[in-house]
């Protein structure tokens, strides 16, 4: 502060002002007041004014932070929720893809199946029905032989014992002999 002091004098001096003390670079008693009442002047403006203006702008300026942060936050809780949401949407529609792919497999299996029996029986109506045909036309053989044989029997007989059987009682004779050769000859006849 000297310093400063010693200052000012140099250069009053060099400027041209006079000074005879140093008690004349002292702030008087009537400047001090003036100076204190200015000083309060501005510090009552300040407090009642300006800093009360500045208070409420920085409160104001708070208060949008705080409430920018808390939106920032509700979006962020909203987001992750949709997030959330997507996940658990997604999983759903795995798990019914998953549902739908097991019912197609299990579809698919169901139709093979049915696909099956059915080729089975229509298998086996095919197997029943040739057999249905071997038996008549096992039976219609046995039928025509039956008769060629009744016939052949008739004319072998009536070779061989020379005189002529009537034709009925021929005809009653063979058919006893071929249902007699029929029992025997037929599969758990008999024996």
């Amino acid at each position: 502060m000297i310093a400063t002091i010693t200052r000012a004098i140099t250069l009053a001096q060099e400027h041209g002002e006079e000074i005879s003390e140093p008690e004349d670079l002292y702030p008087h008693a009537d400047e001090l007041i003036v100076a204190a009442i200015g000083f309060t002047l501005i510090f009552v403006f300040m407090s009642k004014f300006a800093i009360p203006r500045i208070n409420k702008v920085l409160e104001e300026r708070r208060e949008r932070i705080q409430g920018e942060m808390e939106k920032a936050e509700t979006t962020r809780v909203d987001a992750d929720s949709i997030l959330e949401q997507y996940r658990q949407q997604l999983a759903n529609a795995r798990d019914e893809a998953n549902r739908i792919i097991e019912e197609a497999r299990q579809t698919a299996e169901g139709v093979r199946k049915e696909l099956t029996d059915k080729a089975e029986r229509d298998a086996q109506g095919i197997v029943q029905r040739a057999q249905e045909e071997i038996r008549a036309e096992r039976d219609r053989v046995f039928a025509d032989l039956k008769s060629q044989v009744g016939e052949l029997s008739v004319e072998l007989a009536t070779r061989v014992v020379g005189e002529s059987l009537d034709r009925e009682r021929q005809l009653r004779l063979v058919e006893q002999y071929i249902d007699e050769l029929t029992s025997q000859g037929e599969p758990g006849a008999g024996s």
